[in-house]
């Protein structure tokens, strides 16, 4: 209990840091915004390439005020992005006083991998599955009964269009972390992550029909990588059990010795 002790603190205390925390949140996420606001236009303009890529080089608005707007919503979903490692690192300086080493040590391996693991997962959706999906929706131009049937995507639909891709997988990218956090945790075990393999690749098939449009290969695009991500969070919980399993006879040794 040392570890936690020293680091006591009155109610009082703890609200004021929590409230100091959120504070440089709201900064960081407002510097952030008001540059990435800035900037707003070509970081719009990276997130339509695959839309030109699949050769559509028209975006309209109807409502007056819509391309303002989504100018407000490149910019703050940018800035969410580029002010995560502040937002990460204030939340980690919070709970971290809390934590026994042991805790850190297991923890702050999870908060590192979190970036990196949606940052995958948003260049898949980027680069993979947006322009299969865009493909796919685009291909309903023509004619149709001798009406001539065009796409002219909105500029607030093709953002949402966009986001949803982008967010969605690198929020499902996320599965190996979950997994072994709810592990360390003691919630589940490996025995019945493993027994619960089909269920998965069921709830893989299943995420992937909801976050893409009903073409097979957009779908697999993101139920794969989740399944395998599945099977390396349950390689990666085989390592660190060996660890833990380790560091305890280690430690058990060390008690018969004294």
């Amino acid at each position: 209990m040392k570890d936690i002790d020293e680091s006591k603190m009155p109610l009082l205390d703890h609200l004021i840091e929590l409230r100091n925390r959120l504070l440089w949140c709201v900064l960081a996420l407002a510097i952030s915004f008001g540059v990435c606001f800035y900037f707003a236009e070509p970081i719009y303009g990276w997130l339509v390439q695959p839309l030109k890529n699949v050769g559509q080089d028209k975006l309209v608005y109807i409502d007056i005020f819509e391309a303002f707007f989504v100018q407000v919503k490149v910019g703050l979903f940018a800035a969410m992005m580029v002010s995560f490692p502040v937002l990460a690192t204030q939340i980690w300086r919070f709970v971290a006083p809390g934590l026994y080493k042991n805790e850190k040590k297991a923890f702050l391996p999870f908060l590192m991998m979190t970036p990196i693991l949606f940052g995958l997962g948003a260049s898949l959706a980027y680069f993979g599955a947006m322009p299969v999906a865009l493909k796919f929706l685009l291909g309903f131009e023509g004619e149709v009964g001798g009406i001539t049937q065009e796409a002219l995507p909105g500029v607030g639909n093709y953002l949402s269009f966009a986001t949803t891709f982008i967010f969605g997988f690198g929020v499902a990218f996320q599965l190996p972390v979950l997994l072994m956090l709810l592990e360390r945790a003691g919630i589940v075990t490996r025995d019945q992550l493993k027994a619960g393999r089909r269920y998965a690749i069921v709830g893989a098939f299943a995420v992937a029909a909801v976050l893409t449009p009903p073409d097979v290969v957009s779908q697999l695009l993101l139920a794969v990588p989740l399944c395998l991500l599945y099977e390396l969070a349950l390689v990666a919980i085989w390592f660190t059990q060996r660890r833990r399993e380790k560091s305890e006879a280690e430690v058990e040794q060390g008690v018969e010795a004294a």
